[in-house]
């Protein structure tokens, strides 16, 4: 039976590289459970991989910005209602608008065009691996390595100047933080917003080789549409690959038999960029959908106007579809996981962040075979404080 069991949205972790354990006695339970919001709204969350997957296709469940709810306070409070996505903020959209601005970048990310990038990419990771050995042992993995590979991609892919870099990734960081009161939240946010709305108020005087030059040339969006597009894109174009090359590096180094099959046959690769995936899941509260109708989900009606928070962390570690999912196994089947989401709204850049995490690991344990911990894992200091989990420092040494 489902819908008798009511709880709070578990954001506890016992270990640092495992989510909640409480989801997975969830799961077991009830895998579709009553869910109390911050504000008092009483919504369900879903805990396994089969209902996961069922939500995030359903058309009829709802992304758009007005209709979200948050779980819990951020920052001490409750977070007010929103207004509607502004244009060219697909990602809180539904079809017809999300289906407009996502057919217009579509073809920007496919995988043949991700794959021309692919030496660039390998020439960024192996300058930067450089530079780690001419910075000595240790060094911490963070700043050096982690963040600038990815984030120098996606400012060349956008036309963003990379020594502003410093600008947009404080703001950034600002507004994924769970200890800042809202109103600071935002007001980073808007931040990024004007950095890049001046951007592209240049690039329609003077455009370049890039991608917003392009969506500019192109007549379709107004300089407003483009901006927020290209912020949606900067923003996670470098915060989440960033973190899982950091906490990924931090997860091989903390399960050597997995990072020594990775190194005997570099083929393995592919396979632990995927499990990585799985077994981390970064998106560390899951996504958010409100039902735009009675929906009949697992025996049960989600009532129109009920939120829903789906549990991609407790869907990626669901028993009933990967054996042992508490493992990290590099050797697992790649596919299926929903570290990248599931349905329209599925992640944008998937092929471009594989191609960044199978350079970046592949590449780094290539040039230091013997990294290792440089303080004991227990000081590594995880991001538990923010929305996308990881680590904020991993100091590493080598030889």
């Amino acid at each position: 039976m489902t819908g008798t069991l009511r709880t709070t949205l578990p954001t506890t972790r016992s270990t640092p590289l495992d989510p909640p354990p409480e989801l997975g006695r969830i799961r077991e339970q009830e895998p579709l459970a009553r869910l109390e919001y911050a504000d008092g709204h009483l919504g369900w969350l879903v805990t396994s991989y089969e209902l996961t997957r069922e939500v995030l296709a359903d058309n009829r469940f709802s992304n758009r910005a007005e209709l979200q709810r948050f779980p819990f306070e951020i920052g001490g409070q409750v977070v007010p209602p929103q207004p509607p996505a502004k244009p060219g903020m697909f990602i809180s959209m539904d079809p017809p608008d999300h289906t407009k601005y996502r057919r217009l970048l579509t073809g920007q990310f496919t995988v043949r065009r991700m794959n021309l990038l692919r030496p660039r990419i390998e020439r960024i990771v192996a300058d930067h691996l450089v530079a780690m050995r001419e910075h000595g042992s240790p060094v911490d993995l963070v700043p050096t390595f982690a963040r600038p590979v990815p984030s120098l991609v996606i400012c060349e892919i956008l036309g963003v100047p990379y020594e502003d870099r410093a600008e947009f990734q404080q703001n950034t960081d600002r507004m994924l933080r769970l200890d800042r009161t809202f109103d600071e939240i935002m007001a980073a946010f808007a931040r990024i917003e004007e950095f890049v709305a001046d951007l592209v108020r240049r690039k329609r005087v003077s455009p370049g080789d890039d991608m917003l030059s392009g969506l500019l040339e192109s007549g379709e969006l107004t300089d407003e549409e483009v901006a927020n597009m290209g912020v949606l894109l900067l923003v996670a174009g470098h915060e989440t690959t960033a973190n899982m090359l950091a906490i990924g590096t931090f997860t091989l180094l903390r399960n050597p038999d997995q990072l020594a099959a990775v190194k005997a046959d570099p083929s393995l690769v592919d396979n632990a960029v995927e499990e990585l995936m799985r077994f981390l899941t970064i998106i560390q509260f899951g996504t958010s959908r409100t039902a735009l109708e009675d929906v009949e989900l697992a025996g049960q009606v989600v009532r129109a106007g009920d939120s829903v928070i789906i549990s991609t962390p407790a869907a990626n570690r669901d028993p009933h579809r990967f054996e042992r999912p508490d493992e990290l196994d590099v050797h697992r089947p790649a596919s299926g996981h929903v570290g990248f989401g599931h349905g329209i709204h599925q992640c944008l850049g998937q092929q471009l962040a594989r191609i960044e995490m199978r350079a970046g690991f592949g590449g780094l344990f290539r040039e230091f075979p013997d990294l290792e911990l440089a303080v004991p894992a227990e000081e590594v200091p995880m991001r538990t404080d923010m929305s996308i989990y990881g680590v904020h420092s991993l100091p590493v040494a080598f030889s």
